[in-house]
């Protein structure tokens, strides 16, 4: 079974792309072997794992390092970016010092007592499974199993409901409303762009005229003006530490970044939000948009599992935030 899979990983152009896959797969073998067994699982529950006689490795230390469940989506189709290659080569730098079980977020339930720490990393839109994205948090705290990132931040892992409070709170973020009650709080745009509460990635997400809007049915959304802004920047943080900032100079390629060098001005906007939230740890990302004026607005507060967009960074940077990374980890164990 497992001979099949890495057969098909050969066979497939998901795990061909500038990273050392196989060096990566190979850290979660064993244990995640060894996992299944304890578990008595069924074999579909090993999600990603290769065949140990392929590739040799000394395994002489491997169960006395602490233990980690990683859980990713290796296949969710994002829009131009390789999920898979940013989490494989995360945990090719992290596997030095922990064992590491790579998961699909449906299938951690059998796994996450078995280990040290559970790591919620590029799970994807949890939009597509949300019954099980909710007794997941009900299991993490009625377990106390240690979790990163912590469940108690309040940006986009509750849904765009921080939004609302923000906007009506004075902050720095596109304004937002939930009610068409509302609609005089907004400012008067030709065009409207409504998001699902529970979205994420642009799922759900339409434009509509201002004549529409006031016959728009509203369901779990919230409604913000078409925003003309000349280019989206994002500051990324571990443990409320920033880390680097990244922009697309293009509006229309969001995901065509460039390094940013943040002004004390722009730090002061990102750290603005990150005190706001209450994450005890975790990597967090501010989104914003430069408007016509000079001014940053909020976009979102990613704070449950941030895109890094790493194979962007120099390996200075990229280096460092490994480091910093693998040091918080080390914290919660």
């Amino acid at each position: 079974m497992l001979r099949l899979i890495i057969q098909e990983c050969l066979s497939t152009n998901h795990f061909i792309e500038r990273l050392y896959w196989k060096d990566c797969l190979w850290q979660s073998f064993l244990f995640t072997i060894s996992l299944a067994a304890k578990s008595k699982v069924k074999r579909r529950h090993v999600l990603y794992g290769i065949n140990c006689s392929l590739i040799k490795r000394d395994t002489t230390s491997m169960f006395d390092k602490p233990s980690i469940l990683y859980i990713t989506d290796l296949y969710y189709p994002a829009r131009n970016r390789a999920y898979y290659a940013e989490d494989l080569y995360i945990t090719s730098h992290l596997r030095n010092d922990f064992n590491i079980a790579i998961c699909h977020p449906l299938h951690s339930a059998p796994f996450e007592e078995r280990v040290n720490l559970v790591v919620v990393r590029n799970s994807g839109p949890t939009i597509h499974y949300q019954e099980y994205y909710r007794a997941f948090l009900e299991r993490m705290k009625s377990k106390a199993i240690p979790i990163y990132n912590s469940f108690d931040g309040r940006g986009d892992m509750l849904g765009k409901k921080y939004l609302l409070v923000l906007s009506k709170d004075g902050y720095p973020v596109i304004p937002t409303i939930a009610s068409l009650d509302d609609i005089e709080l907004l400012p008067t745009k030709e065009n409207y762009l409504i998001k699902p509460i529970q979205g994420a990635d642009s799922i759900g997400a339409r434009t509509i005229t201002k004549e529409d809007l006031v016959s728009t049915v509203l369901q779990d959304e919230i409604i913000q003006p078409f925003i003309d802004f000349e280019y989206e920047v994002s500051f990324y943080f571990i443990d409320g530490n920033f880390q680097y900032a990244l922009y697309a100079p293009d509006k229309d390629q969001r995901w065509k970044l460039e390094e940013y060098s943040p002004t004390k001005k722009d730090m002061a906007f990102a750290e603005l939000f990150v005190q706001w939230n209450t994450l005890t740890h975790g990597i967090q990302r501010v989104d914003a948009c430069r408007t016509k004026t000079g001014d940053l607005l909020l976009v979102e507060l990613e704070d449950l599992n941030p895109f890094l967009s790493l194979d962007l960074l120099d390996d200075s940077t990229r280096n460092s935030f490994i480091k910093q990374f693998k040091e918080a980890l080390l914290k919660m164990i």
